[in-house]
């Protein structure tokens, strides 16, 4: 049983991790495009605060998301060691 219970906890936190790295592999890909570009110190401004707008709508609640679920996850399985 308690074998199970860590098995759990740490197959939540891979994935959460994992995730996470995913989602920080796009914004890397991202950022060697805008490089690429060479943009002006204009253009990056720009940039700067559209990601700034995007950010808050999709990776915030993405990553919010993962994290909960996988805090959800081990406090069930504490719970279960509990009883």
């Amino acid at each position: 049983m308690m074998g199970w219970l860590i098995g759990l906890v740490v197959a939540a936190c891979i994935i959460a991790l994992a995730i996470t790295y995913r989602v920080l592999k796009v914004e890397e890909k991202k950022q060697k495009e805008y490089k690429k570009e060479g943009a002006g110190f204009g253009d990056e401004l720009e940039r700067s605060h559209e990601y700034e707008e995007k950010s808050l709508k999709s990776n915030l609640p993405n990553l919010s998301w993962i994290y909960i679920v996988a805090a959800v996850i081990i406090i069930i399985a504490f719970v279960i060691y509990l009883f």
